[in-house]
């Protein structure tokens, strides 16, 4: 039996992370999710949210976008558009991006080709201003 799980997050510029942790809290597209060691074979839509990692008695926090993760023999891979820790996030440009996305949705409704993308990128930067307060509180 495994007493960790790897943890992989990749985005299209980089890979993120590739440690060894401990349990792994992400948002899914059916509602938050953990994993731990020896989980069950699976794979999931991401939803953007704040995802967490635990090694040892430090949890640490990143922003995902979206994407897809896999979970399969003690490896979690994580497919991400865009993912950052919370010490990278830009709080101004994610306020910013949030007062964008929040006018872009009163000018639309839901039946609109663009309020999908809009509603994506006010989530986006809820998710990435989230995790910056939770870094910013520590």
């Amino acid at each position: 039996m495994a007493d960790k799980i790897k943890l992989r997050v990749v985005t299209p510029s980089r890979l993120l992370l590739d440690e060894e942790v401990d349990e792994v809290t992400a948002p899914g597209a059916l509602g938050e999710f953990g994993v731990l060691p020896n989980h069950s074979a699976f794979l999931t839509l991401l939803e953007p949210g704040e995802m967490s990692y635990k090694q040892g008695a430090a949890r640490h926090y990143l922003a995902v976008s979206g994407g897809y993760t896999e979970v399969l023999d003690n490896v979690m891979t994580v497919l991400a558009p865009a993912a950052e820790f919370a010490a990278e996030i830009d709080t101004q440009r994610a306020r910013q991006a949030k007062d964008t996305a929040e006018k872009r949705m009163e000018e639309l409704n839901y039946e609109d080709k663009e309020f999908n993308t809009a509603e994506a990128a006010l989530r986006w930067a809820n998710a990435r201003l989230q995790v910056a307060n939770k870094e910013a509180r520590r």
